[in-house]
């Protein structure tokens, strides 16, 4: 079966104008544009905006959905079972809100006791969970799963008032690091405050540090395009600024 812009609209719960915008940056094209000058889109189309969806519904960036779905291995089919999992992954993640928030609500009517720690259990549980999503697999292959699963059971057994130092700490490095940013100098005393500062928030998480393995995150920071985009995300080349930060501080570069 075929449909116009407004039928698919109308069949999917989107808008016209944001089927054209797919249009126009190449991530849904339609199947043929009729005599009438219609964009007209197929059963492959149709398929398409659905994995679109998806994504979308995930938290995907449209960039980063374009290179999934236009990518000549693309697999529908796998990608389909990976939305499923994804899926009962977030349920499961909501499950443990709901119970938590339920928890909550008996121990202010004082039916229960709940410690500040348990208060903040699923939070932490989500934390972790995304990380993995991710990055796990590259973080895991560069630092091993020993690593990578001490620092989770760090995060999970932090304390409340840690938790709040940790999350303070790295607001300060992005307000360093973009203030840094703009002197264009990762050799100066801001730059060199936000390296610092990058250090203090991995003990939070790290068993130990080590100045090389400060480096091979700083380099990972630039090397995959996810980490780079969300340092990039308010100005780019934040990124490969940090990088050069780091390996300053940890006397990798001179």
């Amino acid at each position: 079966m075929d449909y116009t812009v407004q039928k698919l609209a109308s069949l999917a719960g989107v808008s016209t104008r944001t089927l054209r915008y797919y249009d126009e940056v190449g991530i849904l094209k339609p199947a043929r544009i009729n005599s009438s000058g219609y964009r007209i889109y197929g059963q492959q189309e149709v398929d398409r905006l659905q994995q679109i969806l998806f994504y979308r519904e995930l938290g995907l960036s449209l960039d980063h959905i374009k290179a999934i779905v236009t990518d000549p291995n693309f697999d529908g089919n796998k990608a389909l079972k990976e939305h499923r999992q994804q899926l009962i992954e977030k349920r499961k993640q909501l499950d443990r809100l709901i119970a938590n928030v339920e928890k909550t609500i008996a121990a202010s009517e004082g039916r229960i006791n709940m410690s500040n720690k348990e208060k903040f259990e699923g939070f932490k549980k989500r934390l972790i969970e995304d990380n993995e999503k991710k990055y796990g697999k590259e973080v895991r292959e560069k630092y091993g799963d020993e690593k990578v699963d001490q620092s989770n059971a760090k995060l999970m057994n932090m304390t409340q008032e840690q938790y709040e130092e940790v999350t303070a700490l790295a607001e300060q490095v992005t307000q360093t690091l973009a203030e840094a940013f703009k002197t264009g100098n990762p050799a100066g005393e801001l730059a060199q405050k936000a390296a610092d500062l990058h250090r203090k928030w991995l003990t939070y998480y790290w068993k130990e540090y080590s100045k090389e393995a400060h480096a091979g995150l700083a380099q990972m920071y630039v090397d995959d395009e996810r980490f780079t985009a969300y340092y990039d995300k308010e100005q780019p080349g934040t990124a490969e600024f940090l990088r050069d930060a780091i390996l300053i501080y940890t006397g990798q570069k001179q």
